[in-house]
């Protein structure tokens, strides 16, 4: 639980031992069978779990890492946690003998001190033994909780000034000792969690790596272990030599770039996040240097591990989608996190607010610098909002529910070089699946009275961002709902000349004499009918307005996403006719004279 730990827990690993030599194309079949069974085992969890969030909207991720604590392989999930998963499982690898790993173990921790995320974050893994009896992989499952056992339902306290407010945090804890399950441990466990669906989240993550791990056994026998570590051992060395290629082929330089939050939950302005990434040669440094340290700010601290994550996740958009993940990444680039700043914390701050903010300004700020070198791969891994609206509830025989506000919407999708913002959400929640409104009315006394995107709210540009969206929900009980509102001030930022996004709004009581708008952050207690309304930003856009296509620019108007004043002020694209007569058209000569009377003043500034 130091600085010092997060130092040794990042360290790089050597290579597996082994006497096998492999050919690339074993190598590579070998790689697949376990991205196959990762895929396997994170289906099982999205299958069988109880909450919405894992079952609806597979908030869940899997991963094999070796007996090393490398990341071998993984299955497509959620961007940010295939980078994470490993750092927990390398305090458990310190842990080896103290806690008598074996086969048909399963262990748990989420301890953000301890190389996790954040605490809603719980990685489940079990390993994988050769015939000898040697360790050689291990099996994660990490999925995010609905709630932690902490002073608020669902893990997140605006005001939390240390992680134990937040929730029970576990560094490493064996939930299952030679197949047995500890019925003890499981039982204290789940009884530190308010919501019945957590036992059988728990139940599928246990289950699934025990699949997995079925799955894996058949794959060493197979192969055979010292290919497995062969095959490990050249895939991650090929990531690396794939990774330096890319570098290589940039401009040497500085790069740099500053993000801002809004404010932390207890009102502190324009919290800084600054980036400096540095090509020389074939070597990529992402340095946070310069990144807001002050001690007194609440709700904004970042896990180290969850830092590297999202510096990870933007690198990795930012080159050849072909270049397999795996800790060849880690070798090929090197990270400076200052000890103390919000991107790592010192031991025992809260941070599941960090997961927010600032982990999505670390990943914007890494997007718009290296924008510079590579802009046909700038798409930024963000989600923007502050904390969707979370409503809190008891039903008839008085058991608490959540509605964790991860229902479908449209926010944060920017536009990318040649392609406008599309979808409902944004690169960086990967196959997160938003779930779907009738799921949540089932489940919850809430009405939802609207999901539409909201006109003239994209990110304008050469390729605009896709609107956003006014989500307004109705509860049809008493109820307390709790919102962190940011992303107002400093919404996402547009690439290469594009507008940033729309920002970000949101409202209590809509309609009723009391309405108010939420400026911070807000816990409060809601009658019966009362309608909230959140208002998602947009996505950014990418390039100059005034160089959009105009007939893009009379489409966006004919789908009402863009008003004609606003094709004019934002696109200089003067038309003729109306919508309303569907005549609409392009009027070309006072377009023209319009975006150069544009392009003047722009040249100017």
């Amino acid at each position: 639980m130091s600085f010092e730990l997060n130092r040794r827990l990042a360290a790089h690993r050597p290579p597996l031992p082994t006497q096998a030599n492999i050919d690339p194309v074993t190598a590579s079949i070998i790689r697949g069978g376990m991205e196959t069974i990762c895929f396997e085992a994170a289906t099982h969890l999205g299958r069988a779990a109880s909450s919405p969030i894992i079952n609806q909207s597979n908030e869940r991720n899997a991963c094999i890492v070796d007996a090393h604590g490398r990341l071998a392989g993984s299955a497509i999930g959620t961007p940010h946690l295939t980078f994470v998963s490993q750092m927990t499982v390398r305090y458990g690898l310190e842990m080896f003998d103290e806690f008598d790993w074996g086969p048909g173990d399963v262990f748990l921790g989420n301890d953000p001190d301890y190389g996790g995320g954040h605490l809603p974050d719980y990685n489940v893994y079990a390993p994988v033994f050769d015939e000898a009896g040697k360790l050689i992989l291990v099996q994660c499952l990490q999925a995010h909780q609905g709630d932690t056992g902490g002073k608020d339902p669902g893990g997140f306290t605006l005001e939390a000034t240390d992680i134990f407010t937040e929730g029970l945090a576990i560094p490493c804890v064996k939930l299952v000792h030679r197949g047995e399950h500890r019925k003890d441990v499981i039982k204290l466990i789940t009884r530190n969690n308010r919501f019945a669906s957590f036992a059988g989240d728990l139940a599928a993550m246990i289950s699934g790596v025990q699949y997995a791990v079925r799955l894996l056994d058949g794959l060493v026998a197979k192969w055979g272990a010292d290919s497995i570590r062969a095959a490990i051992n050249y895939n991650i060395d090929h990531t690396e030599r794939r990774v330096r290629e890319v570098v290589a082929s940039w401009p040497d330089g500085a790069y740099e770039a500053d993000v801002f939050i809004d404010h932390d939950t207890a009102g502190t302005k324009d919290i800084r996040v600054h980036v400096n990434c540095t090509v020389k040669g074939d070597q990529l440094t992402v340095d946070l240097t310069g990144t807001d340290d002050r001690q007194t700010l609440v709700g904004v601290w970042n896990t180290y591990g969850n830092s590297r994550s999202y510096i990870m996740t933007q690198v990795v958009a930012a080159m050849d989608p072909t270049i397999v993940k795996n800790e060849g990444f880690f070798h090929a680039v090197d990270m400076v996190i200052p000890e103390g700043c919000i991107a790592q914390p010192a031991p025992n701050k809260p941070a599941a607010l960090g997961s927010f903010h600032p982990a999505c300004e670390i990943t914007e700020a890494v997007c718009v610098a290296l924008s510079a070198i590579v802009p046909e791969r700038s798409a930024p891994q963000v989600y923007k909002m502050g904390m969707p609206n979370a409503v809190i509830g008891f039903d008839p025989q008085g058991r608490m529910w959540m509605d964790q506000g991860v229902d479908s919407r449209t926010c944060d999708t920017s536009a990318v070089q040649g392609i406008d913002g599309w979808g409902s959400c944004p690169n960086a929640l990967g196959n997160l699946l938003l779930s779907q409104v009738e799921d949540a009315e089932s489940r919850f006394p809430i009405i939802n009275i609207s999901r539409e995107m909201t006109q003239d709210s994209e990110g304008a540009g050469k390729w605009r961002g896709q609107p956003g969206s006014l989500n307004a929900k109705q509860v049809t009980k008493p109820v307390m709902a709790m919102t962190w509102m940011v992303t107002h001030d400093h919404p996402l930022r547009g690439m290469c000349g594009g507008d940033d996004a729309s920002p970000y709004s949101n409202r209590f009581r809509v309609g009723a004499p009391d309405e108010y708008r939420i400026d911070l952050s807000a816990t409060a207690q809601l009658p019966e009918g009362s309608v909230m309304a959140y208002q998602y930003g947009g996505g950014a856009g990418f390039g100059s307005a005034i160089e959009r296509d105009p007939e893009a620019v009379k489409e966006d108007v004919l789908d009402e996403l863009v008003t004609p004043a606003r094709a004019r002020e934002k696109y200089g694209v003067v038309f003729t006719g109306t919508v309303e007569d569907y005549d609409l058209a392009v009027d070309v000569a006072a377009t023209d004279a319009l975006r150069a009377e544009m392009g003047m003043a722009l040249a100017a500034e």
